[in-house]
């Protein structure tokens, strides 16, 4: 918890009573983060602030999709992180529930991110920290908003991979890596999607704790939020178009061995013919007695098994 007044960071610890009557004046606000926080854990917050109980239950279960909200004199925003694990090739999307009223804002943080990190760069700007709440909101959209960036490449890059598996000569069938990499790409895109509204609302000024010099640099993040927004829609059509070729490489690769088979088994017949005849031991069989009768069958089994060979080699059955 700390206390914001003039741009500048107020010495000291406070209590939470503390910290609302020090904010009440209109020239501080206040800056609550929590972690995970329970529901009794988050009760004298909530007291204590007059936040809504819908907000409220909504920051203490998460899993809520990016919005803001207006109830009464305070606004509630719903952000997703996201992270890449590298380890498992996967994204990790984590959530932020932010309220902010008249001289506080509140943060409620499920998974990682660094709002700490957050909170240090914007103290060094008492500019921006002279505009209230507002600008503690500015700075952390700012910081999700980006961190959305090295997640989009590293699966433009797993992307690329799975791309090159599906028409490499060592092929092997990379479906399912394909449907995981769709399934990741979609959880992206509803994290950075929805944002977009949001966005545009607080850029638009409809908030009314966003002053006017706070707008452009909410239009600043709403410009790399659509550019993100349009990567991933991107890889979602470059998905759908990847398992389509991977389908169709199977289907190809199937009829290439179909082809193979019946013509192996059509030389192979042939000699299995011929050998089958005289398996059937008929007593008069004129060539069973002829000197070259045995080498001549042989011969013709060789010969026409060539022929077969070459023709079906000819029409790329081999």
């Amino acid at each position: 918890m700390a206390v914001y007044e003039d741009g500048a960071r107020q010495p000291g610890e406070l209590e939470l009573e503390d910290a609302y009557e020090a904010c009440r004046g209109g020239k501080a606000f206040a800056w609550i983060g929590l972690l995970e926080p329970s529901e009794d854990e988050f009760d004298s917050v909530r007291r204590e602030f007059g936040l809504h109980e819908l907000a409220v239950e909504d920051a203490i279960k998460a899993h809520q999709r990016p919005k803001l909200e207006v109830y009464g004199e305070s606004l509630f925003v719903v952000l997703k992180t996201a992270r890449y694990i590298e380890d498992g090739d996967q994204v990790e999307l984590g959530e932020i529930q932010i309220f902010i009223g008249d001289g506080f804002i509140i943060t409620v943080r499920h998974g990682e991110t660094a709002l700490h990190d957050v909170r240090l760069d914007l103290e060094k700007r008492r500019d921006l920290l002279r505009n209230g709440p507002a600008a503690a909101l500015y700075a952390i959209v700012d910081r999700v908003v980006d961190d959305y960036g090295p997640v989009i490449v590293s699966v433009d890059e797993d992307i690329r991979e799975v791309e090159g598996l599906v028409f490499s000569e060592a092929w092997a069938n990379p479906a399912e890596r394909i449907y995981k990499l769709k399934r990741e790409v979609l959880e992206l895109h509803s994290a950075v999607g929805p944002l977009v509204e949001p966005i545009e609302r607080l850029e638009r000024g409809e908030a009314r704790f966003v002053p006017d010099d706070l707008r452009p640099y909410f239009r600043d993040v709403k410009d790399h939020l659509i550019r993100y927004v349009r990567e991933v829609e991107g890889f979602r059509e470059l998905l759908t178009s990847i398992l389509a070729a991977n389908l169709t490489h199977i289907t190809v690769r199937q009829n290439e061995d179909v082809r193979k088979i019946s013509a192996y088994a059509a030389i192979i017949a042939v000699p299995t013919l011929i050998t089958g005849v005289y398996g059937m031991n008929f007593e008069h069989m004129p060539e069973l007695g002829w000197r070259f009768g045995y080498p001549l069958s042989l011969a013709a089994m060789a010969t026409v098994c060539v022929v077969l060979f070459r023709l079906f080699k000819r029409a790329g059955w081999l």
